[in-house]
C-alpha cells in the first residue's frame, strides 16, 4: 500500500506524508478522532467559517516541521533522522488529547486535567503500539530531550504549533490581521548552542507575528460573544454532572455518560477512561443539548437553547473587576421573574476575568541573532516601540446576565 499520500491544504496546498509512520498514526483511529473536535471552540457563532478541526492544523503543523527541518539542515544544523522523524509525531500528536470544543472540556466535565496531559496519555499508548518507535517523540513533546532547540519548536512563544494556528485561523475566520507569514519566519530559524534564534533580517516578520497575535486574541479567541458561549456550553456540563449526581437520568452518548457519572482527575484517567474519551467528542456534545433542550429542568433547557439557538446572555467587557451589587441585582432580578433559586439564577448570571499577553518576557524569549553574533531578545532588539508594550499582560473583566 502506497502511504507516501498527498493531502490538498488550503493554506499550503500540497502536503506530503513524510513516511509510512506518520501515515499509519494519521490513520489510527485516535488521530481521526481529531476530524470530530472544532479547532476554535465556539467560534463558529462569530465566525460562520471557523469550522475547521484540530485535524486539519495537525497536519499543518506536519507540513511547517518539514520546512524547519529542511532549512535548519540547509544551514549546517545537524538533525539525525530519527530526530526528525520524532519532531514529526511530536507535533502530528501534540494536540491528540483535545477534547470535545476543545477547551470547554477541561473546566467542566474533568477535574483540572489538561489537553496536554492527555495528549501524552495517548502518545504512551500509541507508543506501546507502535513498539516503542515514539519514545524520542514523547521526550521532546514533555520538553526533557537534551536539544533544546527541539523542544522550542514543539513548544516556545514562536513554535510550530502557534506559526500554524494563527495562519489558519485567520484564513478559516476571514480576520486577515492575524495572518502571518509562518513559511518566512521559518525560513528565518537558525540555532545558536541549541537554541533557537530568528536571524536579524527576520526581525519584522518577528514583530509581525506578535502583534498578529495579540490582534488575534482580542478580536478572534477573547471575542466577547465567542466567551459567552463557551462560558454557557461549561455550564450545560457542569449542570448536567449535578443532575446526574442527583440521579437524574439525561439521554447522552454512553461516552459522555462516563463522564456524567465518574468525577475523573489525572490520578484515575486510566487506560478504560482513555478509550472513553477517545470515543467523545464534538457531535456527543451538540446531540446530548439538542436532547436537553427540552429537558423538564429550568437550567438545563435554557442553557441548551440558548447555545442551540445562539440566543446568547448578554455580555459587557470592562477594565476593573465586577462589583458585587451589580451581580447581586441581576441574580435578584431573575430569582423573582423566573421563580428559581440563587444558586440556579448563578448560571446565568456570572462574571469572569479574559488575559492576553502577546509576548512574555518571563517564558522562552525569542531572541534575534544579529549578524554580528549577539543574541538579543525581541523586545530588546526592536525599534517597534509597541512591542515593550505587548510584554505587559492586559486584563479585562466581564459580566454576563440575561437580555
Amino acid at each position: 500500500m502506497n502511504k507516501l499520500k498527498i493531502l490538498n491544504d488550503p493554506i499550503y496546498g500540497f502536503i506530503t506524508i513524510p513516511n509510512s509512520l506518520i501515515f499509519d498514526l494519521i490513520q489510527h483511529k485516535y488521530f481521526q478522532r481529531l476530524r470530530r473536535i472544532t479547532q476554535m471552540g465556539m467560534s463558529y457563532l462569530v465566525y460562520p467559517g471557523a469550522h475547521h478541526t484540530r485535524f486539519h492544523h495537525a497536519i499543518g503543523c506536519v507540513y511547517l516541521m518539514q520546512k524547519a527541518v529542511n532549512v535548519l539542515r540547509y544551514k549546517g544544523v545537524t538533525i539525525s533522522k530519527e530526530e526528525e522523524e520524532a519532531l514529526y509525531i511530536a507535533i502530528l500528536l501534540h494536540d491528540i488529547g483535545h477534547g470535545p470544543f476543545s477547551h470547554a472540556m477541561e473546566h467542566s466535565i474533568v477535574n483540572g486535567v489538561s489537553h496536554e496531559q492527555i495528549s501524552l496519555l495517548f502518545m504512551e499508548r500509541l507508543n506501546e503500539e507502535f513498539n516503542g518507535s515514539l519514545t524520542l517523540a514523547i521526550n521532546i513533546f514533555k520538553g526533557k530531550y537534551e536539544r533544546s532547540f527541539m523542544c522550542q519548536l514543539i513548544s516556545s512563544q514562536l513554535d510550530i504549533d502557534r506559526a500554524d494556528y494563527l495562519k489558519r485561523d485567520s484564513f478559516y475566520t476571514g480576520v486577515a490581521e492575524g495572518n502571518v507569514n509562518s513559511e518566512r519566519l521559518i525560513t528565518m530559524l537558525n540555532v545558536v548552542d541549541d537554541n533557537l534564534v530568528v536571524e536579524e533580517k527576520g526581525i519584522y516578520s518577528v514583530e509581525k507575528f506578535i502583534i498578529a497575535r495579540r490582534f488575534m486574541y482580542w478580536q478572534v479567541y477573547l471575542h466577547k460573544t465567542g466567551l459567552v458561549a463557551e462560558q454557557l456550553l461549561m455550564r450545560v456540563l457542569s449542570r448536567a454532572k449535578e443532575l446526574t449526581k442527583k440521579g437524574v437520568s439525561l439521554d447522552a452518548s454512553n461516552a459522555l455518560k462516563y463522564f456524567l457519572n465518574n468525577d475523573i482527575s489525572i490520578e484515575n484517567f486510566t487506560n478504560t477512561t482513555l478509550d472513553i474519551f477517545y470515543e467523545l467528542d464534538d457531535y456527543d456534545i451538540i446531540s446530548a443539548m439538542k436532547l436537553w433542550k427540552n429537558n423538564d429542568d429550568f437550567v438545563l433547557s435554557n442553557l441548551c437553547e440558548m447555545i442551540i439557538n445562539r440566543e446568547l446572555l448578554k455580555i459587557k467587557i470592562k477594565n476593573k473587576p465586577v462589583k458585587t451589587n451589580n451581580l447581586e441585582k441581576h441574580i435578584d432580578k431573575l430569582v423573582s421573574t423566573h421563580n428559581i433559586s440563587k444558586a440556579e439564577a448563578k448560571y446565568f448570571v456570572f462574571s469572569g476575568d479574559i488575559y492576553n499577553q502577546a509576548y512574555q518576557t518571563k517564558k522562552q524569549n525569542i531572541n534575534i541573532l544579529h549578524k554580528s553574533g549577539k543574541i538579543q531578545d525581541i523586545v530588546k532588539a526592536t525599534d517597534h516601540l509597541n512591542l515593550k508594550a505587548l510584554s505587559k499582560p492586559v486584563t479585562k473583566y466581564y459580566i454576563c446576565h440575561p437580555k
